[in-house]
């Protein structure tokens, strides 16, 4: 058996935004008037120095043994620049532009039921942002959906990230995965209006992401997107990896955003305790991701090798069953009990009758919504039917679809609402983003540049005039470590000295 998994999960939304009154605004210069809005509305500042710091980044660095990038050399970026504006928020996360939209980046959680407050606290964020920038003249108003297409051929990424030991073998890890992403969008597709990238073909599927699947493993996030993703950039240094996914759908479902991370969390730890998932190859995996995406029924048998057939539902019965057995009870992290039942409950309902489930899951709630305009006979490619579509991932609590549901209780919520409330101005207190929270609401003027493992402070230390805060272990920075310590700490000298006494080796100088 291998090392114990160090659990770390957390996700990456790219979110659709639109200004009705303007359809000619660029979206790269409303995601900037959007992020810089919402800065200065919380006190964060427009005016802030604090950018990204990107010295640790290494997206073209591939876990098979690569390296594409082409510079070494970290560039510097103005946080308030067209098409780069970045906020380090007081909860931990990061909210800035990613290309044509506005992301928010959630902070790191220890376990699936804080990563879903802290991925719906994304939501609030961003709805704040559309009501600041609303607000400000001359500016259009912005209405934001969480979601992954447009309709026009593009799709928008809602990635996931999960920490655990570098020691896994990479060929068993992916054979656990492969299998599993493309069987769990039955629980964690938003469902989809139109057929094919570009919505070519009228009807309706499951994922949001399915159609823009096109190879097994690869590194790209923008084109030739993989089932796996082999990007290899842990920041938590070489011990651990970091599994970073693409395939998944932006969900509104806590129930789906709670299956989604909390089964890929323990396929992981599954693997790393000896469960063999190699006998569960999907014989056309690509194709079988869109396959299973359209199958409203969810009855279709995918063909693996050894000459065997199984549903979806059938397929995640089986990785439940090897994962329940090979992590055993008192092997299992906070939530972990929960998401076996809920798992279990969840592909019960589905084989017996999919729409059953449209009280907890996204692509059932929408279907049901448009079955009943279906009922009155709108056809798929009826415009009302694109406008329900896409209302349902609008966020505001007022106008979205999804959230009409939960006020009409016709849609389940897991995590109470005062939680996700609190999380939006919050972080996790067991991370090292309770420090990166911290320092960005009480040493905002002083925090030069932050990443996920550092904070660069406007401070001297030995014979430079600034300190990086490194923080390798996730662990490192929480409020058990350093609540006590900061509580009277004034400013960014007196931070450098109680974390020099309370973490060792965390401090190093750096002209920035």
């Amino acid at each position: 058996m291998t090392e114990e998994p160090r659990r770390l999960i957390g996700t990456e939304t790219e979110f659709g935004i639109i200004a009705p009154d303007d359809p000619h605004a660029s979206p790269i210069e409303t995601s900037t008037q959007a992020v810089i809005a919402y800065a200065g509305a919380t006190g964060l500042g427009v005016n802030r120095r604090t950018r990204w710091d990107y010295t640790a980044e290494s997206p073209l660095r591939d876990v098979r043994g690569f390296d594409l990038r082409r510079y070494r050399t970290a560039p510097v970026i103005d946080p308030n620049a067209l098409g780069s504006a970045n906020v380090v928020t007081t909860s931990g996360a990061r909210f800035y532009v990613d290309h044509a939209h506005p992301e928010y980046s959630s902070p790191e959680t220890t376990n699936a039921w804080d990563a879903v407050i802290w991925d719906k606290a994304g939501e609030l964020v961003m709805h704040a942002a559309a009501q600041a920038a609303g607000e400000v003249e001359d500016q259009p108003v912005l209405k934001i959906h969480k979601n992954n297409v447009d309709g026009k051929g593009a799709s928008y990424g809602a990635h996931e990230n999960y920490l655990y030991p570098r020691s896994y073998d990479t060929a068993a890890v992916q054979a656990a995965l492969i299998p599993h992403f493309v069987t769990r969008q039955v629980y964690t597709g938003a469902g989809r209006l139109g057929l094919g990238a570009e919505s070519q073909s009228p009807g309706f599927q499951l994922s949001q992401r399915a159609d823009y699947i096109e190879t097994t493993v690869s590194l790209e996030t923008t084109l030739n997107r993989g089932i796996i993703n082999t990007r290899d950039e842990s920041h938590v240094g070489e011990r651990w990896a970091r599994m970073h996914v693409i395939i998944g759908d932006a969900n509104l479902s806590e129930y789906a955003t709670f299956l989604k991370l909390g089964t890929t969390a323990l396929v992981l730890d599954a693997v790393g305790a000896g469960a063999d998932f190699s006998d569960l190859a999907l014989y056309e995996p690509v194709a079988a991701v869109q396959q299973v995406s359209r199958d409203l029924d969810c009855t279709n048998p995918l063909r693996l090798y050894g000459n065997k057939e199984l549903t979806a539902v059938q397929l995640q019965r089986e990785i439940r069953r090897r994962v329940a057995e090979a992590v055993p009870a008192e092997r299992r992290q906070r939530g972990d009990d929960l998401v076996l039942q809920v798992w279990g409950e969840i592909l019960d309902d589905l084989e017996r009758d999919p729409m059953s489930t449209a009280d907890r899951l996204d692509w059932t709630a929408k279907l049901s919504l448009l079955n009943g305009y279906r009922a009155r006979g709108l056809e798929w490619n009826h415009p009302t039917m694109a406008v329900v579509d896409i209302q349902y991932h609008d966020i505001d609590p007022a106008k979205g679809l999804y959230n009409a549901l939960v006020r009409k209780g016709r849609m389940r919520t897991l995590v109470p609402a005062e939680d996700v409330a609190a999380a939006a101005a919050h972080a996790p207190s067991d991370t090292r983003a309770w420090l990166r929270g911290e320092v960005a609401g009480r040493f905002a003027d002083e925090l030069l540049a932050a990443n996920w493992d550092t904070l660069v402070l406007d401070t001297p230390y030995g014979s430079s005039s600034t300190t990086r805060v490194l923080l390798a272990d996730p662990l490192d920075g929480s409020a058990a470590q350093l609540r006590e310590a900061l509580a009277d700490v004034a400013d960014a000298a007196g931070l450098v000295r109680a974390l020099g006494e309370v973490i060792p080796g965390s401090l190093a100088g750096v002209d920035c």
